[in-house]
This record gives structure tokens, C-alpha cells and sequence, in this order.
């Protein structure tokens, strides 16, 4: 076969530009023409028939010859059977044995290796021959032909051959396709499928468009697997499964019949079939009507592949075929083959024949290539790599960047060299110095190579150089990012010194300096640097480092610039930095101390417990609403002291709290009702500390504030007795809402009431429960057996002899005694207790058992 760069070539030949000029759907197939000896037969003799062996193809042409050929073309051996065409070649499975018949009556069957065989000339034309697929084993010596007759030859132990008629009286036989048992014919009529383990016809096909003559539009089969018929016949396509019938429907019918499963009309004339997976390939001949002329005449073939469906079908993809001579073919001049083993697609027309292939990874890879997808087309590349013959990935990705330079797209292209590239260090350096002479540095440089391969350091350097002169920016992201070991450190840094001696302000500079002073192991610069700047990688720079030590005088700078990473760094590195020393450097500064101390008590309430009296003023002037919350949590706060300062201040319910936590709960009540007013605040605090007296002064206090009664009697219904506070109320006084606040007493009362019955209707509920399970247990039989003992005399309870008459009293509590042995009984006539439990001051059960015999 062909090279496949020229088969691809060969393929546009083969297929109607115009159509896909401007598809952008990837073809199916591709083409070439099957050329060497097959060119210089076709030159002086017309192909008439062909068959596909996977070893090699047989061809057999008009002037009688048949020609055996492998895959490229090349003649292996010729075969002069007739002087008239070839109708039919026919090879079973091995390809050791062929069959062929001629237009003249001949029909030879013989093997390519013996040639012992069959031969035979008929009256007239025989049309098809066909071999059992087996025909190599010596029990499958069959063959048909078909003519006007379908004859079956059958080689008998006597090594003659019987010949007997399948079929016969429905015209001329034009196929024959031979699968496993089943034998499917074409004639005039229709389709028949034969079972020659059964011998029983199976079914009958009938032909759709009666209109066209079977002999110019010939029927084409091929089987799909063992059961599958695929039938094409003028523009009609059916296919058929042959089923195995149901014991119980047989009688007098064949054992197997055939289902349609699809069947559908196409838009051109079939001229041949041939499976692929579960599509069909279809080879269509075509006619189209001239522009110019009245007249009629033919258009080139077109190979499709159609997905059937039960009563249509999608086309997958179509190609129109310019074969040689196209023009004067007509319907039955094409044939289609097809080798199952490759999907190999035979397109047989008299004077051309070309192979049809699934198109390949490396068909799919130029095709993206020549529609500029290079993204896909490298993808496809390296998912193919281990199998790639003339694809280089590296050329498919080279060209990729260079079509995305072109376009404009610079950073997708730098992007790209590092796949493409990889360790090809020169490629790197041309591109590098390429993206340079287009300005383009800035795109290509944090793609570099920085691992174990890397350029040389020259190459880092010129890039540094070139920033520094055009854009500072870029320097400290890619300084940071670059390992110091690329490129001379010192040189660098005395180049950024250089140009700091003319811009001294300068951030950038300043930034770059202290990445390289950093790379430089010099940190006490560069943090020097970064607190000037107040730069945020300032406390990255500390903890990487350990730089604690150098910041003990620096941490009223490094609160200035962020209060929260500085406490937290601080706070979490305790060990290096003690917080003793942190408050010494902030005594200075009480606002910063008090962020300090306050997250420093959040993270502990003890650690800081001496600075806790300190922490009331910080509070009480830099954060009230946290200072409730920190006299709440904190145990080490001297409450005296805290009680002075939020006096001084009028904080009245920080007063409050201190002084209910000091026990002076009626001073702390006095200032809620009469400074906060607030009769909701009065009763919270009335009920969190439960006293009488309290509630007491609260009802003093608020009997002469209607506000305050309906406060009282909406709330204390479940503390205090409502009564008490109604019969105190000063007659005439009008109170807000007072309806609204009696209904609610009621309520309250009703519902307390219910509760009551509730738990009275559960207790009585579980006491009976359970004295039911009580007397259950207690009537619950107790084993008695020869284990037991007496518990008074500690004797055997059963007596040795059971014959004998014997009275044994079984407790409740599962002691046991001999009646003769139990004590008389207590103060109650008639009722005996177990001594033991009595004891034990523990009555476990009153009744007793008594076992008498």
C-alpha cells in the first residue's frame, strides 16, 4: 500500500473537494487507488469481479483472467479460465481453495496449492459461485452456483461429486453470499436464505421496486455476522435476523425464521454494502441531470457511512468518488469488498479500483494541523505518542507557537514552550532570545526553566538586565519566584544598588533589593528594607527566617503598619518574643497595648491575669463594649478597682454586674430600676438571682409606676404570687393594658394547672406500669433443683428421696428454706418475711411460694 502521506494526497484525488472545501467536519475515511500491477492489467483488460482475503485479493476481469494479488497490487499468480468475463470469484475461509465461474458456463473450484478440484462447463451463464466457509475441511466439500438454477455440489465418500437443486423458476441468480449454514441467493423475485444443517428454506425477501431491471440494478447482500442479512436493491435497504423459532410454534415451519429489523429508502441506487461495527458503508450510484444537455448522464459514485435506524437513517459522512471512467459505469459495474480483519473498503469499477481506510491517528493529527487546531492536534499527539510514526510531537508544537506569535497571543505561546520545549535547553534559548527581538520578554520569562535542567545563568542575567532598564515591575514577582542559584546574585544586586543611587525612593527597586537580599541570606537588610516600605511579605519574611530577634525593638513599627498580623504573630510565637517584653515595648503606645492584651486574653483568660487590673482602664477607654464581656470571663480582675473605674465613668451596667457579683444585688437593682428604667432588665435580674427580698423591692418600687405593674404582672406569674402584687395595686390607678395582663395571669395559671394534671396522669400511669411488671415478675415460676440450699440449715432444699412427702418456701427474693426451718412467722398473722432481706432492712417481696409434696 501506498506511503500514507501520499495515500492522504491520493484521498483529495479521490474525494469532491467542493464539499469539503469548507467542512469543518473531520472525514471518516480516507483513499487511495490500488496501483502497480493492478495499473497495467486495468490499462489493457477491464475488472469484472473481486474478492478480499486478508492474505491477498483475487481479481477477475473481463477477458477471462483471473489474477491473484497482494495488498499492494502486485500479481502473485494468473489464472487463464476463460476467454469471456469473470462473473464471480469465490474463496472460503483459509484461502486455500477458490471458486470461479464465467460468463461462458465454466465453473472450476479448485485449491491454490493442490489444484485437484472441480471443473465443469454448463449450457449457460453462470452467474455466481459460492464455497462453504469451512470448504478446506474434508466433511464441508460444498459449493453452489447459480445460474437459472441454484445447484448445491456436495463431494461424496466416494470422492464424487453429487450435485442436487436448491432452487429453481424465478429467473436468472445474480448473488450468492455464504455465512456459517445459512446460504442467502438473489434472483429475480427476491431474497432467500437456505439452512443447509436443517436443509430447510428459510425465508423469502421480496424485491421493493419491481420497476428496475434486476439485471441493471442488481441486489446486494452481506452478512454481518452469523444472523445478520444486510440487503441493498436498487434504493431500498433491509436487515434481516435470523431467529431460532420457539419449539411450540413449529409444526410444519421451518426451525428458524427471519425478522426485519430495519428497513428504509435511500436517495441514490445501492451498488454495495459492506458492515462497519454498527453502521453500514454504502458504495451509491448516482445520476444527475446536466445543466446543458436533455440527456442523461452519470455522476460520480459516493461511498457513505449511515447509522440505520428501525425505519430511517442518519448519514454519518459522504464522499463522492472520482474513479476512472466514471462516466460510462453504470449501476452494475461497481462492487464494494471489504476486508473484515482491517476495515478495508475495496471500490471495484472496471478500470479503477481504490481502498477505502478508517482514517487513522495520524490522518486525524493533519487534519487538525491543516485546519490550524494545533491545541488539539498536540493533544492528539501525545495521547498517540508510543504509537506515532511520522508525526513529532515537538514539530506539531513548535508549529502551535509559532501560529499563536503570529496571531498576537504571546503569553499563550511562551505557555506552550514548556510543554514543547521541555528539555531541549537550545530550543529554549532561541526562543528566548526570539520573544527578546519582538519585545516580548516579559511573556516568556516565568514560563523558564528553573529545576534540576535550566539555562545558562548568562541567559537569567540578560533578562534582569533588560527589565531593569525597561520595566521595573516585572523584577520582583519574578525574582521571588526565580531560585537565587540562576544567575549571579552579587552582580545583580550591585546593578539594583546602582540605579537606587539615582532613584532612591524608588518602591520597585527597593521591593527587588530585598528579594535579592533575602536569596543573599543577608535578612536583617532586607527586613530594614521591607519595614521601610511597610511591605506585607515583611512578617513572611520574619517567620521563614526567624527573625524575632531582630524585631524586638521594631514592634511598635510593625503594629503601625497591621495591628492584627502583628498581635497574631506575636501571640504565636510567645517563646521568642515573651509578652512581658511586648508590653514593655508598648507601654508607650496604650492603644496598641490594649489590641495586645485583649487578643491575648481571648486566646487564654490566665496567661495575662497580672495585667488583667491594667486591662480595665485599656478597656474602659479604648473598647467599652468588651469591657462587660472581659469583667464577665475574668477571674484575676480585682473588682473593687473595676467598681471605682466604671463608677468614675458612669458605665451603669457594668456597675450593676460588678456590684451583683460583689453581693450587693439590692444596690445593683435600685440603679437598674431607677437609672436604666428598664422593668424587662429588673425582672431578668430579679429571677437570675431568685430572692424574695429582691422581688420584694421590686414590687415596692414599681407599685406607684403603672409601666412598671404591667412589667410585673405580664412576668413574675411563675416566681411570685400574682395576688401579692393585685391586692398592693392602689385603687383607681390606671395601668396599661391591665386586661391584656390578667388574661395572661389566667393563662399562666390554667397552663400550670395542666401541667400539674399532666404529671399526675403520667405518675399514676407509670406506678401502674410498673406494679403490673411487679406482679408479673412475682408470678413467674422459680427453679427449684438440687443445687439449692436451705438458707437456715444450709442443707440440700430437695430431699434425697422425692418419693417421700416434703414442704420447701420459696421467697421472692429467691432464698430458700425448709418450712419446718423457717422462723415463725412476724407481728402480721399469716404473712412471713425472709429473715435475711428483713436484716438487711431490704423487703424485695411480702408473698412467698410454698412448694408442698
Amino acid at each position: 500500500m501506498a506511503e500514507v502521506e501520499q495515500g492522504r494526497k491520493q484521498s483529495e484525488e479521490f474525494t469532491d473537494e467542493s464539499e469539503e472545501e469548507d467542512s469543518e467536519e473531520e472525514p471518516k475515511l480516507k483513499y487511495e487507488r490500488l496501483s502497480n500491477g493492478v495499473t497495467e492489467i486495468l490499462q489493457k483488460d477491464a475488472a469484472s469481479c473481486m474478492t478480499v482475503h486478508d492474505k491477498f485479493l483475487a481479481l477477475g476481469t473481463h477477458f477471462g483472467k483471473v489474477f491473484l494479488l497482494d495488498i499492494q497490487g502486485n500479481v502473485t499468480q494468473k489464472f487463464e479460465i476463460s476467454s469471456v468475463k469473470i462473473n464471480q470469484i469465490s474463496l472460503d475461509e483459509s484461502g486455500e481453495h477458490v471458486g470461479i465461474c464465467s460468463e461462458d458456463g465454466k465453473v472450476q473450484v479448485f485449491g491454490l496449492y493442490t489444484r485437484e478440484g472441480f471443473h465443469e462447463n454448463f449450457d449457460c451463464p453462470i452467474k455466481v459461485v459460492a464455497l462453504h466457509p469451512q470448504f478446506t475441511r474434508s466433511n464441508y466439500k460444498q459449493f453452489v452456483t447459480g445460474g437459472n438454477k441454484l445447484l448445491l455440489y456436495e463431494r461424496n465418500w466416494l470422492n464424487r461429486w453429487k450435485m442436487s437443486v436448491l432452487h429453481e423458476g424465478e429467473g436468472s441468480i445474480t448473488n450468492i453470499q455464504w455465512r456459517a449454514n445459512l446460504i442467502a441467493w438473489a434472483n429475480n423475485v427476491g431474497v432467500k436464505i437456505y439452512d443447509i444443517g436443517t436443509k430447510q428454506r428459510i425465508t423469502n425477501v421480496l424485491r421493493d421496486n419491481v420497476s428496475l431491471r434486476p439485471d441493471m440494478y442488481p441486489c446486494s447482500l452481506c452478512w454481518k455476522n452469523n444472523s445478520t442479512l444486510i440487503v441493498g436493491w436498487g434504493t431500498s435497504i433491509k436487515i434481516c435476523v435470523v431467529k431460532e423459532r420457539n419449539a411450540t410454534e413449529m409444526r410444519d415451519l421451518p426451525s428458524r425464521y427471519v425478522e426485519i429489523v430495519s428497513a428504509f429508502e435511500t436517495e441514490f441506487f445501492i451498488s454495495g454494502l459492506a458492515p462497519l461495527a454498527d453502521q453500514l458503508v454504502t458504495l451509491y450510484f448516482v445520476k444527475e441531470n446536466s445543466d446543458q444537455m436533455d440527456e442523461e448522464f452519470r455522476a460520480r459514485p459516493r461511498l457513505d457511512i449511515i447509522q440505520p435506524l428501525p425505519e430511517t437513517c442518519e448519514e454519518i459522512s459522504s464522499d463522492a468518488l472520482t474513479v476512472r471512467n466514471f462516466k460510462e459505469n453504470e449501476c452494475r459495474d461497481y462492487r464494494l469488498e471489504h476486508s473484515e480483519g482491517e476495515s478495508l473498503f475495496y471500490i471495484i469499477s472496471p478500470k479503477d479500483i481504490v481502498v477505502a481506510k478508517e482514517r487513522d491517528q495520524d490522518d486525524h493529527i493533519d487534519w487538525l494541523l491543516e485546519k490550524k487546531k494545533y491545541e488539539e492536534a498536540l493533544m492528539a499527539a501525545e495521547i498517540s505518542f508510543k504509537n506515532i510514526k511520522r508525526h513529532d510531537v515537538q514539530k506539531i508544537g513548535m508549529a502551535y507557537i509559532n501560529h499563536l506569535v503570529e496571531k498576537g497571543d504571546y503569553d499563550s505561546a511562551a505557555r506552550k514552550c514548556q510543554k514543547v520545549l521541555g528539555k531541549n535547553m537550545d530550543l529554549w534559548e532561541n526562543e528566548v532570545y526570539r520573544f527578546k527581538t519582538i519585545g516580548q520578554l516579559k511573556a516568556i520569562s516565568q514560563y523558564l526553566p528553573r529545576g534540576d535542567l535550566r539555562l545558562r545563568p548568562a541567559i537569567y542575567e540578560m533578562i534582569l538586565h533588560e527589565f531593569l532598564k525597561t520595566d521595573y515591575e516585572v523584577l520582583p514577582p519574578l525574582i521571588r519566584e526565580w531560585p537565587g542559584e540562576l544567575y549571579n546574585n552579587m552582580a545583580i544586586v550591585q546593578t539594583v544598588s546602582d540605579h537606587l543611587k539615582r532613584d532612591p525612593t524608588n518602591r520597585t527597586l527597593l521591593t527587588t533589593l530585598a528579594e535579592l537580599y533575602t536569596y543573599d541570606q543577608r535578612y536583617d537588610k532586607a527586613l530594614e528594607i521591607y519595614l521601610r516600605l511597610r511591605h506585607k511579605d515583611v512578617y513572611q519574611l520574619i517567620h521563614k527566617h526567624n527573625l524575632f530577634s531582630s524585631i524586638e525593638d521594631k514592634i511598635v513599627l510593625l503594629m503601625d503598619f497591621d495591628k492584627e498580623k502583628a498581635v497574631d504573630m506575636l501571640l504565636d510565637n510567645e517563646d521568642k518574643l515573651s509578652t512581658d517584653r511586648v508590653v514593655e515595648e508598648l507601654a508607650d503606645r496604650p492603644e496598641l497595648l490594649h489590641v495586645y492584651l485583649h487578643k491575648l486574653f481571648k486566646r487564654d483568660h490566665h496567661k495575662g491575669q497580672k495585667y488583667h487590673e491594667r486591662q480595665i482602664g485599656l478597656y474602659a477607654e479604648y473598647d467599652r463594649p468588651n469591657l462587660l464581656p472581659f469583667l464577665r470571663d475574668s477571674t484575676h480582675c480585682p473588682l473593687e478597682k473595676a467598681l471605682e473605674i466604671c463608677q468614675q465613668r458612669n458605665f451603669v451596667e457594668e456597675t450593676v454586674f460588678l456590684l451583683s457579683r460583689m453581693g450587693n444585688c439590692r444596690r445593683a437593682l435600685q440603679m437598674i430600676m431607677e437609672e436604666l428604667e428598664d422593668v424587662d432588665k429588673a425582672i431578668e435580674f430579679a429571677k437570675e438571682q431568685d430572692d424574695a427580698e429582691l422581688w420584694e423591692d421590686l414590687i415596692s418600687y414599681s407599685i406607684d409606676k403603672p409601666p412598671f405593674i404591667t412589667g410585673l404582672l405580664n412576668n413574675i406569674g411563675t416566681h411570685v404570687d400574682p395576688i401579692l402584687l393585685i391586692h398592693r395595686i392602689k385603687e383607681g390607678m390606671e395601668i396599661p393594658n391591665l386586661r391584656d395582663s390578667l388574661v395572661k395571669i389566667l393563662q399562666d395559671y390554667n397552663l400550670q394547672i395542666l401541667l400539674r394534671e399532666g404529671c399526675k396522669k403520667i405518675l399514676v400511669a407509670d406506678s401502674l406500669s410498673l406494679l403490673q411488671k411487679m406482679h408479673r415478675t412475682q408470678m413467674r415460676g422459680v427453679r427449684v433443683d438440687e443445687e439449692n440450699i436451705c438458707e437456715s440449715c444450709h442443707a440440700a432444699i430437695l430431699p434425697s428421696d422425692m418419693a417421700k412427702p416434703f414442704s420447701v418456701v420459696v421467697f421472692h427474693c429467691r432464698h430458700m428454706f425448709h418450712k419446718e426451718c423457717l422462723p415463725s412467722s412476724g407481728a402480721i398473722p399469716g404473712v412471713q418475711f425472709c429473715n435475711i432481706c428483713s436484716a438487711k432492712k431490704r423487703r424485695p417481696g411480702h408473698g412467698i411460694m410454698e412448694i408442698k409434696q
